[in-house]
């Protein structure tokens, strides 16, 4: 019997004891199974992988089918499954296993699949295809959470967030997990996503930034030549380097203002990390209003090629860190 994702409501444990979850989509995939354990209530839930299933059957045909006082249900997953395990659900059909529930969990199955076809075909065994989650998908699960949890966060940050997770819904909810535990109240930037989501590898984003809108060509050239970034990481990095310009920029046009250093950096908002004073005090120093629009602008035409060809993402950006840390207003 063939179901949608979206039916598994219609699954009558009593009747459906064995049931196929195959596909991409692993997050969906444990959130429906989730929902399949508490159904069976008061059970015990034991997890086989189908190798060591197959290196030894009858210990597998003794736990299913054994029961006692304590244990009167078991939930049984078998994980990695695939058409080798198919002898053994036919030999478990045959016997008696009430109260027990039966969920094969496979990776993608094509339409030639024994394991598949078996249970299409069957009355009782159900099938359900899980396929990857669109990006729109994902961001709205993400909007739908911090709504939910009455955490602000900008369209800007949750499409971050989305492909931080690599468009993978167990990832996003890893994320955005993270993002709860760390909320108090506060104002959620980017800065605080690149340190929440990935910490060693986008402190060397950050690092790399800073130096360069110092105008440390030294210290940015080791930092390029140290740190193995890959293509994926140019948006990371376009995107870092919009957010600190853009933060440098307010920051330059109040010392504009009051033309006190110490007093533009006391009162920035979001506060400037006491290690970092110094630093930004160099890039307060060597740049100009003007100097800073154009760099915006820059970047923001930087992103689009980037999307356009992410596989040179890294040529593009390097060279474009390195001209900009070298030029000197």
């Amino acid at each position: 019997m063939i179901l949608k994702f979206f039916e598994t409501e219609k699954i009558n444990i009593k009747k459906n004891k064995f049931i196929l979850f195959y596909g991409k989509n692993e997050g969906l995939k444990k959130e429906e199974i989730k929902k399949l354990l508490k159904k069976n209530i008061n059970s015990k839930q034991i997890i086989f992988d189908e190798k060591k299933i197959l290196e030894n059957e009858e210990d597998f045909f003794n736990e299913v089918l054994s029961g006692s006082l304590f244990d009167a249900n078991k939930s049984i997953i078998i994980k990695n499954s695939t058409d080798k395990i198919l002898k053994s659900i036919e030999i478990l059909e045959k016997k008696n296993i009430e109260g027990n529930l039966i969920i094969i969990n496979s990776e993608q199955l094509d339409k030639k699949s024994k394991l598949r076809k078996y249970f299409e075909q069957s009355k009782d065994c159900v099938c359900i295809a899980f396929y990857p989650d669109t990006v729109e998908v994902l961001k709205k699960i993400a909007v739908n959470f911090f709504k939910q949890k009455k955490i602000p966060m900008s369209q800007s940050n949750i499409n971050f967030l989305v492909e931080r997770s690599g468009n993978q819904r167990e990832n996003l909810f890893n994320e955005i997990e993270k993002i709860e535990m760390f909320y108090s109240g506060k104002t959620i930037n980017f800065e605080h996503l690149l340190k929440l989501t990935n910490l060693s590898e986008n402190y060397a984003i950050s690092e790399l930034i800073d130096h360069c809108l110092a105008k440390n060509l030294k210290k940015t050239l080791k930092i390029l030549n140290e740190n193995n970034l890959a293509a994926e990481d140019g948006l990371i990095i376009v995107r870092t380097f919009l957010n600190k310009t853009k933060r440098l920029l307010k920051l330059l046009k109040d010392y504009n203002e009051n033309k006190d250093l110490n007093s533009t950096l006391q009162n920035s908002k979001p506060p400037i990390f006491w290690k970092d004073k110094e630093l930004v005090k160099e890039q307060i120093l060597k740049w100009r209003v003007e100097k800073l629009n154009d760099l915006i602008f820059r970047l923001n035409n930087i992103e689009l090629d980037i999307k356009k060809n992410i596989h040179n993402s890294m040529y593009t950006i390097s060279d474009f860190i390195i001209s900009t840390a070298n030029v000197s207003n």
